[in-house]
């Protein structure tokens, strides 16, 4: 159960990093709200899921969600470049994490 909490934590960091760049600054109301209320969701299940998954493991893996997650995000809604370069760091990034998950056992 708690590498879904993680997992879950992930895709809320996600969304509170769309929902900041939606804010501008924190000067929009609704997205700056998402953004407050998803960071609290994420780190609470980030929380939950470190009771049993070790620190560097579950830290690692839920910023290599988050970071994936919102290059993916960007490239799909926002228009951001989708260079061979960066789309190699995003696989290596994934790489990583699938690594984390299997030395963590």
């Amino acid at each position: 159960m708690s590498w879904f909490y993680l997992i879950i934590a992930g895709v809320f960091e996600i969304v509170w990093a769309y929902a900041m760049k939606q804010s501008y600054g924190f000067t929009r109301l609704v997205p700056s709200l998402v953004t407050i209320s998803a960071m609290l969701v994420s780190f609470w299940l980030l929380s939950v899921a470190m009771r049993s998954i070790p620190l560097g493991t579950a830290y690692t893996i839920w910023t290599g969600i988050g970071a994936v997650g919102t290059f993916v995000l960007g490239i799909v809604f926002l228009a951001e470049p989708a260079s061979a370069l960066r789309i190699t760091a995003a696989v290596l990034i994934v790489s990583g994490l699938v690594l984390m998950k299997i030395a963590s056992g």
